[in-house]
């Protein structure tokens, strides 16, 4: 922090309310400083300075989201987030509001004392307020994180006035106003647990109290053995199969003709897969998430293998819509999303260069070659003339943006596609960066988004790459995108349960 107030305005004249208060937090600060509580004359000061900048708070984030898991992961950037609020509505707007001196040190032994005082004025603390604002944006999207995290944000706002730099008082004020701004947070950007997918449509199940009759094909190139087997002593009497990503479709196939309940470990395109034979099999699915996007999986409500454990002891589940694509003698299905366009081609490109120099730089060098090229990857016939495309995106339900967040569906079953066109034109770059920015807004020279439960496309490129649920494929002639209304039925603990 900077010295941004000047530290020699006059005091207001008197008002017992208001002085009998400045009396009771001074006599605390006073009562505080005589206090030798055990290790805290060694640990509190050093805990103090660590909090410097929000360093102490940028490594918890950096931990927290280490654990790898969707939920610590939104948990330490909801921290963060509320941390950068709360420290920029102290730094420019608090402190110059209260021009309060800092407390004579006096009273604090010497080996309390910081070796570099503050120089800001003292109302109210930004130590607090980021200790507060980064606990409580933890705990409101992970609790369990929030409590490990609690303790910490408390012994910090402590140290404050245990080295003498900081009244009761500013502690007090500075942890509301952190905490106020996590919720303020909240309120651009819902929490996952405040945005849950609509319990309906319910349908019977059955409850596999210890998972007998549960047989559970995991992907072994996912790494996914640790949640699986997480859940295996969840339910014990599971049948576990864990294969390569070749041998996915037979083993998918041996596990449905025995199964009660087909369980399935990976990421989208093996629960696409895994999908595909629960329908022809009319059996539940179980999806545990376990690849690097799980976008079906999160967007259900099934984040860990707990999650899965619980709904199928206790026989919870719904039914969700499934999105089908057809062209000629050949179709498939998608349970997120299908594309045609510029993405299948990045997609594709992307696979190339990846066994060389990993997925990220793929992803750029794709980016790059696709967006440089001098043509449009798809010719589509609207009303009788034919359109160039840069990107046609179908998503198996309504995608919605929450706050700042990127968008996510709510509800599954919803009976519609949620179709999002990029037409053709110079410029690709900036086109697609244009439809991104508009989000789901239609009246854009770039962009249309129309909702439909079918829809139909003529005179489609000869070999167009089509890409669903992270595969690609190549289609072309007419090609025809439908909804399945409820047609899969997937375990998943309900609201309240």
């Amino acid at each position: 922090m900077s010295p941004d107030v000047d530290l020699t305005v006059l005091k207001p004249g008197r008002h017992a309310l208001r002085d009998r208060f400045l009396s009771l937090d001074s006599r605390l600060f006073e009562f505080a400083a005589e206090q030798h509580w055990p290790y805290a004359q060694r640990i509190l000061p050093r805990l103090s300075r660590s909090a410097n900048h929000g360093l102490l708070w940028f490594a918890a984030g950096a931990a927290i989201a280490a654990s790898r898991t969707p939920r610590a992961r939104r948990a330490a950037v909801r921290g963060l987030a509320s941390l950068s609020l709360a420290s920029l509505t102290i730094n420019t707007v608090g402190k110059r509001s209260v021009r309060r001196t800092r407390p004579t040190l006096d009273p604090v032994p010497l080996v309390r004392q910081l070796k570099r005082q503050p120089i800001t004025t003292s109302f109210p603390s930004g130590h607090a307020a980021s200790a507060a604002a980064f606990a409580t944006g933890v705990a409101l999207e992970s609790p369990a994180w929030g409590l490990a995290v609690a303790p910490i944000a408390w012994s910090v706002a402590l140290s404050r006035v245990y080295t003498g730099v900081h009244f009761p008082s500013d502690v007090l004020a500075g942890a509301a106003l952190g905490a106020g701004a996590a919720f303020a947070v909240r309120g651009l950007v819902p929490t996952r647990a405040r945005q849950v997918p609509p319990a309906r449509p319910r349908t019977d199940v059955p409850a596999l109290t210890e998972g007998d009759g549960l047989i559970v094909v995991a992907n072994r190139a996912a790494g996914t053995s640790e949640r699986v087997h997480a859940l295996l002593d969840l339910l014990p009497r599971a049948e576990l199969v864990e294969c390569e990503p070749a041998d996915m479709a037979a083993e998918l196939n041996k596990a449905a003709a025995r199964a009660r309940v087909l369980g399935v470990c990976g990421g989208d395109g093996t629960v696409n897969a895994a999908a595909e034979v629960a329908l022809r099999h009319d059996l539940p699915l179980a999806v545990v998430p376990g690849g690097t996007l799980n976008h079906f999986a999160l967007d259900l409500g099934v984040e860990s293998e707990r999650d899965v454990g619980r709904a199928v002891q206790r026989g919870e589940a719904v039914r969700v819509d499934v999105g089908r694509f057809r062209s000629g003698a050949q179709e498939g299905l998608f349970l997120n999303t299908c594309s045609l366009g510029v993405y299948p081609e990045l997609v594709r490109e992307r696979d190339r260069f990846a066994p060389r120099i990993g997925d990220w730089p793929a992803g750029v060098v794709a980016a790059l070659r696709v967006l440089r090229r001098d043509r449009h990857p798809l010719q589509a016939e609207v009303a009788g003339r034919s359109h160039p495309l840069w990107l046609l995106f179908a998503g198996n339900g309504t995608y919605h943006r929450l706050g700042l967040a990127p968008a996510r569906r709510l509800n599954l079953a919803d009976g519609v596609l949620d179709v999002r066109v990029v037409h053709g034109g110079r410029r690709p770059a900036l086109r697609l960066l244009a439809a991104a920015v508009a989000g789901p807004l239609t009246r854009s020279p770039a962009h249309a988004a129309v909702q439909v439960g079918r829809l139909r496309l003529t005179g489609v490129t000869p070999g167009a790459l089509l890409a669903f649920d992270g595969e690609v494929t190549e289609v072309g002639g007419e090609v025809t995108l439908e909804k399945l209304p409820e047609a899969l039925t997937v375990y998943r603990p309900l609201a309240g349960s």
